[in-house]
């Protein structure tokens, strides 16, 4: 009787505890703000490229300067696979906790760096060298995050709530992205461009490191999500058992691609386009995206709870039609558009539309895939289709602008949308068939 009783008692002490709501949302709360500095930290470098694109570059015409540090961009974005293939297997064998620490350290380095990076004029090409280093540690980083933070929050979230909580992701993200632009303001307002030019634009790179500390302290006080501590260990290789999973990959990588390509065109690239494209200020184009994106931030939690009552498929099929239907019409009038406040309602118009993808596409994804490859799941096809198609929206879209062909981006963006839209209307809602719920 001795034996089945030690066997009890040691089956009892490793069970997991049910976690209270508070307990929850405190996990939820520390793995949100560590998410906000990482992307606050991969956006400063698009808001600031404007004043150091011509420190990192030899001297030559602005689009010129602006295409090798949306080029340096797209090369962080490389790196995005990889960090969610080596995260995600790292988040599925050890934990998400652990992952999403490892990912906001790297995060602190990249930053430093580039921080401290002297300008061409003083060590010549090792400048752009240092910078292509510190955005690869970033995106390596930043790879990672998704994936890892996408599991933690559904994972952590309550079946009633998934679509509520899992928004939070993109409102920390759209978070950082904000904050990168309110530092620009604060700066604008407080330096004179030239000392913008000459030394301000550390100022935020410098802030971003050492938030990323501030974080990682956060995130060592986070839980463990329950379905990662009850999971049995599996023997198989990881990427053995992802292979087979085909459809739900390609699912990722479909719905994906559209989303992300509108996402990172009318925020990341937006700013620029207003400058070079518009013709406004520096200035105005800052505060549209500033005003624009925290109503898009606020809008992620609304449409994320809408879908824990009518689904995920009906608002992503939302998105695809009306993406599909008004991306040529809003970036041909926004071309022509002179006023501030006809900017941001075409602005703002289209990120209402794109919000049918962001507030939802990270449970959408942990829904797909069961417990012991969720991490790699929606990490890696997720990383590898914002490399092709968000990292280069910026790249593509001021290549098209130089050839004098600017419209063709607008209905390469278009095909992208109507393409995952194929996807959005064959694709199961995976409110009612979750895998999370299934183990």
């Amino acid at each position: 009787m001795a034996v089945p009783h030690s066997a009890s008692a040691e089956s009892t002490s490793t069970s997991t505890p049910q976690k209270t709501t508070g307990s929850r949302l405190k996990s939820i709360f520390s793995g949100s703000v560590g998410n906000m500095v990482e992307w606050y930290d991969w956006y400063v470098y698009a808001a600031f490229s404007l004043y150091f694109a011509k420190v990192f570059f030899p001297k030559g015409d602005t689009t010129a300067q602006l295409l090798n540090t949306a080029a340096i961009f797209a090369v962080g974005f490389l790196m995005r696979p990889i960090g969610g293939w080596l995260m995600g297997l790292y988040a599925d064998r050890k934990g998400r906790k652990a992952a999403l620490m490892a990912s906001v350290l790297l995060m602190c380095f990249g930053s430093l760096i580039i921080a401290l990076t002297p300008g061409y004029e003083t060590i010549g090409v090792g400048a752009p060298i240092l910078l292509v280093l510190a955005r690869l540690m970033q995106g390596l980083s930043v790879g990672g995050e998704y994936g890892t933070s996408a599991t933690y929050l559904s994972e952590m979230a309550t079946k009633e709530s998934r679509g509520f909580y899992s928004s939070f992701q993109y409102v920390t993200l759209i978070s950082g992205q904000l904050i990168a632009l309110g530092v620009l303001i604060v700066l604008q307002q407080t330096l004179s461009t030239e000392q913008l030019n000459a030394w301000g634009w550390r100022i935020p790179f410098a802030i971003g490191a050492l938030c990323a500390v501030v974080a990682l302290f956060l995130r060592r006080g986070m839980e463990e999500t329950e379905s990662f501590a009850k999971k049995e260990k599996s023997k198989e290789s990881l990427m053995r058992t992802l292979m087979r999973h085909p459809k739900e990959l390609a699912t990722v990588v479909g719905l994906t691609m559209g989303g992300t390509l509108a996402f990172y065109t009318y925020t990341t690239y937006m700013q620029k386009y207003l400058v070079n494209t518009v013709g406004m200020s520096i200035s105005d184009s800052t505060t549209i995206s500033a005003a624009t994106l925290f109503l898009f931030m606020c809008l992620q939690p609304v449409i994320g709870a809408l879908s824990d009552k009518v689904g995920r498929r009906p608002i992503l099929i939302a998105f695809g039609v009306l993406g599909t239907l008004c991306t040529v019409p809003i970036l041909s009038t926004l071309h022509t558009i002179q006023t501030w406040w006809g900017a941001f309602f075409l602005i703002m118009a289209a990120l209402i539309i794109v919000s049918g993808y962001t507030s939802i596409n990270a449970v959408v994804k942990a829904e797909l895939f069961p417990t012991e490859i969720r991490a790699l799941g929606v990490g890696l096809p997720y990383a590898l289709t914002v490399s092709i198609f968000g990292g280069t929206a910026e790249y593509i879209a001021l290549w098209f602008k130089s050839v004098g062909m600017e419209t063709g981006y607008y209905w390469y963006v278009t095909v992208c949308i109507a393409v995952s839209l194929l996807v959005y209307v064959f694709m199961k809602d995976t409110r009612k068939h979750s895998r999370i719920e299934t183990d």
